[in-house]
């Protein structure tokens, strides 16, 4: 296939998914879109149902002993698209806000490429992701053996980034994406009649009191010098407009890049929740989850893959300074695995991510498979290069 022929078809491929987005877990079409198009390469080597939806194909050339994976994430987000375009979302509520439809037919991009070529000495294995969007989609790959009986040596990713132009790529070495950690509070007061509130214990009224307690915990229980950020992203009673409130629920998320920061933030919020709810004559109690570690680039890594981005990009459009972002990504738990690094590379003047306007910019798709193969080649030279 002519690099010509295979940037429509990307194009083609990527709208397609666009329009048919499916949720964590549930990316059978995406999986088997996945699978059909691997075989039209004539990869055989297919393994698919790797955490659940997770498809993983491997392809040797030579004799090398080295793995190189390359993984892309193929779910979508539960917002309804309000782009209007021709290949819109399908399904209401349901759209590929974050760009994961980009992601995978960059990878089937690299897979077609690195399929028609001699031109490396090892194996390259292909990772399609479930589930990255609410962390747990990597950790269910690795259960069903992503990592032991699918090993590799070294591993790489990409996202694309709105506001950088396309063309261009980034990195950093060490802490680049943060941990994300989710928080419920569910505070229970006394409810009553909503004309007599000296009858009851307002869970609203101590709900309120705690959220605006919690904006003091990067403030003041955390050093200057670490990145947290605690967000509350929603709070709700007992719904009844005539009634004193006996429940309320808070719910939120934290950012970090080290776990002594989260064990402070845990600590100090249910510090802050169990003592103004006893001021208010109410209980709370907190649930504190882990969901996203932070995601590490590994500095040999970062240079692999900045060498690559400089011979496909250009060196004047590639950066490793690349600021740290408080976001959290699901490749981190890869990591875990082997060396490895995340690299964000442009999307142009588009929507901001998981904005409902947003729309991933197909003019990304082929530089970003050549980067993978490149990479690839780099890794996995041939002897004979």
């Amino acid at each position: 296939m002519e690099p010509t022929d295979l940037a429509e078809k990307l194009r083609q491929w990527r709208r397609h998914l666009h329009a048919h987005p499916e949720f964590g877990f549930e990316e059978k079409q995406t999986a088997a879109f996945v699978v059909e198009r691997l075989k039209e390469f004539g990869i055989e080597d297919i393994q698919t149902g790797i955490g659940g939806t997770g498809v993983v194909a491997t392809l040797k050339r030579g004799h090398g002993g080295r793995t190189i994976a390359l993984r892309a994430d193929m779910d979508c987000l539960k917002i309804h698209e309000t782009t209007n375009l021709p290949y819109a979302s399908k399904t209401s509520g349901l759209m590929h806000a974050c760009g994961h439809d980009g992601h995978t037919v960059a990878l089937l991009g690299a897979a077609a490429l690195l399929a028609a070529s001699e031109d490396f000495d090892g194996t390259v294995r292909f990772i399609f992701q479930p589930a990255e969007e609410w962390g747990q989609g990597m950790k269910a790959m690795i259960r069903d053996g992503l990592g032991t009986n699918l090993s590799f040596d070294e591993i790489y990713g990409l996202h694309n980034k709105p506001g950088l132009p396309v063309g261009s790529f980034e990195t950093k070495v060490g802490p680049y994406m943060g941990a994300e950690d989710g928080f419920r509070i569910v505070v229970n007061g006394r409810g009553g009649h909503a004309s007599r509130p000296q009858d009851s214990q307002d869970a609203i009224a101590c709900a309120c009191s705690i959220v605006g307690e919690l904006q003091t915990i990067v403030s003041r229980a955390i050093d200057p010098a670490d990145l947290a950020v605690v967000s509350v992203t929603s709070i709700a009673g007992d719904n009844v407009k005539n009634a004193i409130a006996s429940e309320a629920v808070i719910e939120g998320d934290c950012r970090h890049f080290d776990d002594r920061v989260s064990q402070s933030i845990e600590a100090t919020m249910r510090r802050i929740a169990k003592g103004v709810a006893a001021a208010h004559g109410c209980t709370a109690q907190v649930t504190y989850d882990r969901v996203f570690i932070p995601l590490v680039n590994d500095a040999a890594a970062v240079a692999h893959g900045l060498k690559a981005a400089e011979q496909v990009y250009g060196a004047e459009h590639t950066s490793a300074e690349a600021p740290r972002m408080g976001a959290s990504e699901d490749f981190a738990q890869a990591l875990s695995l082997a060396p490895g690094a995340f690299f964000n590379f442009g999307n142009g003047d588009s929507a901001a991510l998981h904005n409902p306007e947003y729309d991933f910019n197909d003019e990304a798709l082929m530089p970003a498979a050549r980067w993978y193969v490149q990479l690839v080649k780099n890794r996995l030279p041939r002897a004979d290069a």
